[in-house]
């Protein structure tokens, strides 16, 4: 929508044909008439073949799945996995920003593992979404707040810059900070819920609305 040309990449063969049709495999009001302007216009592209949109693209954006095992860790394969075969398909200089809930100091575990795969120049960043089922478009569109953490300053301002179409808000930190701020807004949201759910048991007891 900013007019950035947009590849989405994934593995599923059934879902990028269904995606490469315009169709969303996800429920989100309004998101398949994006989706179809776009295509038409040429911006956006779905493909599984990972190496060929990493050579053609200059930042990269990994949002894998990270969920949780059955210890309350966070399973991190997908996104080394992600990480390897984006290191593999390095092409030149480019920024890799996170957007999968992770752990903090996962994307010093990301930088090393691209490292290991190549010798070409890159930077980190970690950039988390805070997106809600339902209204993830006009989230992406209309954000409160956008949290960039990087520790290169060409790769902050670029990602600043690609941002500010949508929202002033951007606040610039580490990475470490930016990983801990995804966590700390997600667990605040869950205090928020149980602290509301506590006051309506106490007002069904008391007969209070």
């Amino acid at each position: 929508e900013a007019g950035h040309h947009v590849v989405c990449v994934d593995r599923d063969e059934a879902k990028i044909a269904q995606l490469s049709q315009g169709v969303s495999p996800i429920y989100e009001p309004g998101i398949e008439a994006f989706m179809e302007r776009n295509m038409r216009e040429g911006r956006l592209d779905f493909t599984t073949h990972l190496a060929h949109a990493v050579r053609r693209s200059r930042l990269i954006v990994l949002a894998v799945g990270t969920p949780s095992l059955s210890s309350g860790e966070a399973d991190l394969q997908y996104i080394r996995q992600a990480a390897k075969a984006v290191g593999k398909a390095m092409n030149g200089y480019k920024i890799v920003a996170t957007k999968s809930t992770v752990p903090v100091g996962t994307n010093d575990k990301i930088r090393r593992i691209i490292r290991g795969e190549t010798d070409e120049p890159f930077d980190i960043a970690s950039v988390p979404e805070f997106l809600r089922e339902g209204s993830a478009l006009q989230d992406t569109l209309h954000p409160d707040r956008i949290v960039i953490g990087a520790d290169n300053e060409r790769a902050a301002a670029e990602l600043a810059e690609l941002h500010r179409a949508f929202s002033p808000n951007i606040f610039r930190t580490d990475i470490r900070s930016a990983e801990m701020i995804k966590y700390a807004s997600n667990a605040f949201l869950a205090t928020k819920i149980s602290f509301i759910n506590e006051i309506s048991n106490i007002c069904e007891k008391v007969g209070a609305d």
